[in-house]
This record gives structure tokens, C-alpha cells and sequence, in this order.
């Protein structure tokens, strides 16, 4: 039974609040290379942090985006659709916060920005229909997928705590776009996904920095 509109709103901002500002605990134990020490220099780890931070940018806003789109669909089995892959995300959250954490470094200043225009974008995605919604999510993954292929390139070579979590994320958003297409989703026009790529452009250049 689906909660009444009140319900999803303070369920929609408890979730929020703890992806912003709570400890996320992640469900699956996070990807490690056991044969393999890290061992980085100062500046490596700087290198490091920087592109670990805007992972977990990524991640903060994933978890934006599906609970928006939860609590926009009138359709509970896309819902619940949305909550799983949710709940999925909340792993990559706490992988990557805690990396920056063994890193020295911190999450981004703007995370609370970025939640909120990905929870906009979500929403309104949400709104504009299912199968349209899913698309936002398909080509959403394509795109993140590439960005963590490229970090795999970008990452120190000898850091193969960040380099383990990074491939299994990338697996990980493959296979949520895949699950998107069969649930129905339709291709966005390409002028959506350029005006796509451009925003995160920005919020990963900025996230990389501050």
C-alpha cells in the first residue's frame, strides 16, 4: 500500500538528510584488491581525493535523482523499481565516503546544491512521464558509466582501493541502465543529452576543487 502524500514528502526529506549529512552504511562490503597494497604519495593522494570527491558528488546525486523519481511516479511497481536501485546507490555512497575518508580528504562543499538540482531534475523527469523518466535514468548511467571509465585512467596507478571501487561501480551503473531500457524506457532527443553532459561538466569540474 502506497503512503499517502505527506508520508512520501517527509520519507522523500528524511532521505535527504541522510544522504547529506548522515554516515551511509553500505550493504555490501566494499570492493577491495587483497593482493594488491596501495601504497600513494602525498600528491597522489591529493589526485586521488579530487576525483574520489567527485564520485561521491555522483553518487549524492544519484541518490537524488531515484528518490525524486520514486516519489513522482503514480506506477508502485516503478516505484519500487526506483527504491531498489536506490538502495544499491546507498553502496557506492558509502564506498566512496569512506575512500575520501582513508584519503585525508573530504566530500564536496556544494553536496547540498547538488542534491537539490538533481532532486529537481528527477522530479521533473518524474512528471514529464514513466517511459521518459526511465530514458533520464538509461542515459543518466551511460554517462557516469564513461565518466568512471575515464577516472580508471585518471587514478594514481598504484591506488587499488580507488581503482576496485570504481570498476565495480561502473558495473554497477551498466546494469542499472540496462534495467532501465527493459522497463520501458525511450531515448531522450540528443539536444537533452548535450544540455546533460554540459551540467555535469560543471559540477564535476567545480566538485573537483571545492
Amino acid at each position: 500500500m502506497r503512503m499517502n502524500q505527506t508520508d512520501e514528502l517527509l520519507a522523500a526529506a528524511d532521505a535527504a538528510l541522510r544522504t547529506l549529512f548522515a554516515t551511509p552504511r553500505a550493504a555490501q562490503a566494499c570492493p577491495t584488491l587483497p593482493m594488491e597494497a596501495t601504497e600513494l604519495s602525498a600528491a597522489e593522494k591529493v589526485q586521488a581525493g579530487a576525483l574520489m570527491r567527485v564520485n561521491h558528488v555522483g553518487e549524492v546525486c544519484a541518490q537524488a535523482l531515484y528518490t525524486a523519481q520514486a516519489f513522482a511516479t503514480k506506477n508502485e511497481a516503478l516505484r519500487a523499481h526506483f527504491i531498489r536501485a536506490s538502495a544499491e546507490e546507498t553502496d557506492h555512497l558509502a564506498w566512496t565516503r569512506r575512500r575520501l575518508e582513508e584519503l585525508g580528504d573530504r566530500p564536496s562543499l556544494f553536496n547540498p546544491l547538488w542534491y537539490a538540482g538533481a532532486f529537481g531534475l528527477g522530479l521533473l523527469a518524474g512528471r514529464l512521464g514513466d517511459r521518459l523518466s526511465l530514458g533520464f535514468v538509461v542515459e543518466t548511467e551511460n554517462q557516469v558509466e564513461a565518466h568512471l571509465e575515464s577516472h580508471l585512467t585518471l587514478l594514481p596507478v598504484n591506488d587499488h582501493a580507488s581503482r576496485a571501487i570504481v570498476a565495480q561501480m561502473k558495473e554497477d551503473e551498466a546494469r542499472h541502465a540496462l534495467d532501465a531500457t527493459k522497463a520501458g524506457a525511450i531515448e531522450l532527443p540528443q539536444a537533452v543529452k548535450s544540455m546533460m553532459r554540459a551540467a555535469a561538466k560543471v559540477m564535476t569540474t567545480v566538485a573537483h576543487r571545492i
